[in-house]
């Protein structure tokens, strides 16, 4: 028998979510480890071995405590890494929980670039309230923060939404470019950042943690389960200097919100900072040799980006869905069909890096495709 006819893939779980399925829940326990997830867009580099096995070895007694019901110690780990005050931080069960609860508790309307993270246009508490603002495929959906701006100020919304670098666009905004639009909306109720990929932007950080107390209406987003690598442990973060802002935010979380896993993991950010920045700038170099070697294949088309995915349009002939179940039948590879992201066609994958050796397999794999494609 072959491995892939012991892959039995629970095949429905594609059309019952937004985002994209388990890899877990779609080819069960026997063959996740077979399989390398390119839809697992985290650093794979971090938690390092000695992190992770001083989780292991204080889980019995984590397991059996309850999380602290002051969010300031939390807040204070967590701000000793970021460099900023910690009363301005907000820490939640994932960045989702965050998205959810800002949007339904402080936005009447939205301005929202698309496409985007399915969250912000499914969770607004009316949809009518989302305002899309549609990126040109002609473009290759690229965002200009001075059309979006005018664009926001004709229609008289009062909330705006710009996540940088883009997710599934991988684009990058300068943090000059970033400053130039929040200038020209400080009229604005609120502007969320959602900065989730911006540890893979470069070797300097463009956050715009720094200067958050310049700009009142100015909420950052940021997901750790990304820059982190520990999407199991639900950690994300917001940051505002708003007073009220962080009032409402935090009258609407509930105690415990975050398990004492998590609460430990924070504790240990600090003394492992410095192995954190350099896993990441190995996650920059990786995406660099992976972006660099899927230009050369024809038959696809590679979108610049600033974090560590890389957005493919598919011009060989073969829709997003259908490669992604050979990738996944013929070369135990899991990648992103962003077919139901809205203001995207049938034709986009999205690949994140998983390290240079995980990374070349898929390289081999579209490039025998694209030879396939080439012949038929």
């Amino acid at each position: 028998m072959t491995l892939r006819d012991k892959l039995h893939i629970n095949r429905h779980l594609f059309y019952e979510t937004s985002h994209s399925p388990s890899l877990f829940d779609i080819v069960g326990e026997e063959m996740i480890e077979k399989i390398t997830d390119f839809c697992f867009i985290a650093n794979p580099y971090y938690p390092n071995n000695e992190l992770i096995k001083k989780l292991q070895e204080r889980l019995p007694i984590l397991i059996k405590s309850y999380p602290s019901s002051n969010p300031s110690i939390s807040q204070k780990h967590l701000s000793d890494v970021l460099h900023i005050n910690p009363n301005h931080i907000i820490i939640g069960n994932g960045a989702t929980e965050l998205i959810t609860i800002i949007q339904k508790e402080c936005i009447d309307d939205f301005a929202i670039p698309v496409p985007t993270f399915s969250e912000y246009t499914e969770k607004i508490r009316k949809q009518e309230q989302a305002k899309l603002y549609y990126l040109q495929a002609h473009n290759n959906y690229q965002l200009n923060l001075r059309e979006f701006a005018d664009w926001i100020v004709a229609n008289s919304i009062t909330s705006a939404l710009i996540i940088n670098p883009g997710n599934p666009t991988g684009q990058l905004h300068s943090l000059d470019e970033m400053k130039d639009f929040l200038n020209s909306m400080r009229h604005l109720r609120m502007v969320i950042v959602d900065e989730s990929f911006i540890d893979f932007a470069g070797e300097e950080l463009p956050s715009l943690l720094p200067c958050i107390q310049q700009y009142q209406n100015l909420v950052v987003v940021r997901s750790m389960s990304k820059h982190c690598g520990i999407p199991g442990l639900r950690l994300g973060y917001c940051v505002t200097a708003n007073s009220d802002l962080l009032q409402k935010i935090r009258s609407s979380i509930p105690v415990w919100n975050i398990n004492t896993i998590a609460e430990y993991f924070l504790t240990q950010l600090y003394p492992t900072d410095e192995l954190y920045h350099v896993a990441r700038k190995q996650v920059i170099a990786d995406v660099h040799y992976l972006y660099t070697e899927l230009k050369q294949i024809t038959g696809f088309f590679v979108y610049p980006t600033g974090s560590n995915f890389v957005l493919i349009r598919i011009e060989c002939g073969v829709a997003a869905k259908d490669l992604q179940r050979l990738l996944l039948e013929d070369y135990y590879l899991y990648v992103r069909d962003c077919s139901n992201k809205i203001g995207l066609d049938n034709f986009h994958i999205r690949v994140a890096s998983q390290g240079k050796d995980k990374d070349s397999l898929l390289i081999a794999a579209l490039q025998q495709i694209s030879n396939q494609y080439k012949k038929a």
